[in-house]
């Protein structure tokens, strides 16, 4: 039997403890693990618990959607499907529980192979702490798919923000999935048009942060500008290849606005494919770009390559310090082409405590990489306690 499967599902077939997958609407996620599952469970004898905070009935499981996959598969004659349960000819079982009414059961419930936690943003801490230690048959696998609600949810802290060891952390979207729609994109492009943080939220898989947590929080909006051409642009440029790497030009206008005019903004490029890259930003070989000093191999490439650019000073309190002055504008305007600048300034956060809900002054080292090149862009104008008086007069 031959099946196709979106790229990222490739690394669910390797061995780790924890498989996540969390993401926005559209994603196909529960759809390719559900696929992912049947195709296992052909090959190998397996015992799957599929699971979720809360299931009242077996409705409210994924026993409809193994089933229609079982038949759009065509194989249906190995499997044999009752209102309660799924087996398969070789012996593979899938079994259904609510977390939050049958825990008992599942603490009692020996030799799962796989355990699948669908809709895992509900899952609680106390669930995930009877859960964990329950799935122990040696070389068992934890499976968990979700969409992201808040940033303070048990699941999203437990697994994106502090990732245990032995994970595959996956985040799927509608761009990753194939098979994605005319009717779902026209939903996608309606929303994006008329509110962008729901946007994020709904399609891109974002958790919903307290505004007051954010860092840029009633600062920016959305809005295309025309500098005036006698505005010189400034450049800042972030180094990445796991992580991203981004190139941000802006502008300030009348010494009282930012704006944000261009980005690049890519994963897994090579040194030898940045200079093509930066050419993406008009002018970017035309002034000088402020790069982020810890890779200054890469900075020497880029000048060889015929670009203006020079290492970041960096030092002590730099990173508060070019927050201070990105927030010192009276308003920071950002071109709507640039979407993975308006992503990241919409969740770019404090930490929140998780027990009192109050907002720290830690950063959270994530969603920043446009916002540091845009730091290493205004380096120049970083001071110590800076105000916008202070910035006027820089200027």
């Amino acid at each position: 039997m031959r099946t196709k499967l979106p790229k990222w599902c490739k690394e669910f077939f390797k061995p780790y403890r924890y498989k996540v997958a969390y993401g926005g609407r559209g994603s196909g996620k529960s759809y390719n693990i559900a696929t992912m599952l049947i195709l296992m469970s052909l090959k190998t004898r397996l015992r799957v618990l599929c699971t979720r905070e809360y299931q009242n009935s077996i409705k409210d499981s994924v026993h409809k959607l193994l089933s229609d996959r079982i038949n759009e598969l065509g194989v249906s004659s190995h499997f044999k499907i009752t209102e309660k349960g799924i087996s398969a000819n070789n012996g593979s079982e899938f079994i259904f529980k609510g977390l939050h009414h049958s825990i008992d059961e599942i603490k009692s419930t020996e030799g799962i192979d796989l355990c699948w936690v669908e809709e895992a943003q509900s899952v609680s801490a106390k669930s995930w702490e009877v859960l964990i230690p329950t799935i122990r048959k040696n070389k068992s696998e934890i499976w968990i798919s979700f969409n992201p609600n808040l940033q303070t949810d048990a699941t999203y802290q437990r697994f994106i923000i502090n990732t245990p060891n032995n994970a595959i952390i996956k985040q799927v979207n509608w761009r990753d999935n194939p098979f994605f729609n005319e009717t779902l994109n026209a939903e996608r492009l309606a929303l994006k048009a008329v509110d962008m943080d729901m946007y994020l939220h709904v399609w891109e898989g974002q958790p919903r942060i307290s505004s007051k947590a954010q860092v840029m929080h009633g600062k920016w909006e959305i809005k295309e500008l025309n500098p005036s051409p006698n505005l010189v642009p400034y450049f800042g440029a972030d180094w990445g290849f796991i992580d991203p790497t981004a190139l941000i030009k802006c502008y300030i206008i009348d010494n009282r606005f930012l704006y944000i005019d261009s980005e690049f903004y890519g994963i897994g490029y090579d040194i030898s494919e940045l200079p093509k890259a930066f050419l993406s930003v008009k002018d970017s070989k035309n002034y000088n770009i402020i790069a982020d000093s810890a890779r200054p191999e890469i900075i020497n490439f880029m000048r060889k390559a015929g670009f203006n650019i020079h290492p970041s000073v960096k030092g002590k309190g730099s990173v508060k310090d070019g927050i201070a002055l990105i927030r010192s504008f009276e308003r920071i305007y950002i071109n709507p082409k640039c979407e993975n600048t308006i992503r990241e300034f919409s969740l770019y956060s404090y930490k929140v405590d998780r027990l009192s809900g109050e907002i720290t002054p830690e950063l959270i080292d994530k969603d920043n990489h446009t916002i540091d090149a845009l730091r290493y862009a205004l380096e120049r104008f970083i001071k110590p306690n800076l105000n916008i008086h202070t910035l006027k007069a820089s200027l």
